[in-house]
């Protein structure tokens, strides 16, 4: 397997589901990762600034920049205006203080910094990268590659229609997918929705070094449901492990009209055969979706980092 580092930069809304600290963990440990940066994105952006580095402190990674971003959507009300496990932050060292809504410039500076090379992986409500095209639109060109967690694509019972990432901030979703990124990944609630423990599985596995940082913010997650899906971590595995989802190109848009369904995903493809997303973009496949995951290989993946 080669160890050649991906730089990654992670946008988070870490502090509400807990599978955004899941996912830092799993960055922050594994070895093809070069974490170039962390933004965080809705409501107590700099409350979540300050989880994201009580993980990088437990990591021992107090080098990683970290910026708060947005909290208000471009034109809809916030639905998202707390971090409940900011709570959780009296355990653990973390930095103090940050400077309000800074992460928008940190991402153009370390993207045109590293044309060609850097990984967006965006698994919030996708205001700061919204912002960010349209800000600087030349960023999104200079991007090795867009990975979001986002959207819905299949008709799966467990996924409704509608994905929090992408309603959170419907009109910065559509400015996403309609940025000429080289190569655009998501990874939909109906897919992620496939990988999930039950608490109990969570609190015997998530042990030791960063797992028990995860674990100590799970129990806020916890008081109100007895599952962990791993919604962004699978975008996180999906990266270094391409063949871990089946994809198809077409065309992602999203409904903005309609104040009932506003963020709902509209996926058209006519490909029959699935694809790695390892191609740039073409007219009329200018997206990679994911429409299945192997659920075994990646929780071996996932876990294998911290072993």
């Amino acid at each position: 397997m080669s160890q050649e580092k991906i730089p990654v930069l992670f946008d988070t809304d870490i502090g509400s589901d807990i599978d955004d600290a899941a996912c830092l963990a799993y960055l922050l440990s594994e070895p093809r990762c070069e974490l170039v940066g962390i933004t965080t994105v809705t409501g107590e952006a700099v409350e979540r600034a300050k989880l994201a580095s009580a993980l990088c402190k437990a990591a021992g990674r107090d080098d990683i920049p970290i910026h708060s971003g947005t909290e208000n959507p471009l034109l809809i009300p916030l639905k998202q205006k707390a971090a409940p496990q900011k709570e959780k932050l009296v355990n653990w060292p973390h930095r103090e203080s940050f400077p309000e809504n800074t992460a928008i410039e940190f991402m153009r500076d370390v993207i045109e910094s590293r044309p060609g090379e850097v990984t967006l992986l965006a698994v919030g409500p996708f205001t700061n990268v919204g912002l960010l095209f349209a800000t600087y639109p030349e960023t999104a060109g200079k991007l090795k590659q867009l990975v979001v967690m986002g959207g819905v694509f299949t008709n799966r019972p467990m996924a409704g229609p509608l994905e929090w990432n992408a309603i959170g901030d419907p009109h910065a979703t559509a400015i996403l997918y309609n940025a000429p990124v080289p190569i655009h990944v998501s990874i939909g609630l109906d897919v992620t929705t496939q990988v999930r423990l039950e608490a109990a599985e969570v609190n015997r596995r998530f042990a030791g070094g960063l797992l028990d940082v995860v674990r100590d913010m799970a129990e806020v997650w916890f008081r109100n449901t007895s599952v962990l899906t791993f919604h962004d971590p699978l975008a996180a595995v999906s990266i270094f492990e391409p063949d871990i989802c089946k994809y198809r190109r077409g065309v992602v848009s999203v409904e903005l009209v309609s104040q009932r369904l506003q963020g709902y995903t509209y996926w058209d493809s006519t490909e029959i055969e699935f694809a790695s997303p390892i191609e740039p973009a073409e007219p009329g496949k200018r997206h990679y979706v994911a429409l299945d995951v192997d659920v075994e290989g990646f929780f071996r993946k996932y876990f294998s980092v911290f072993a």
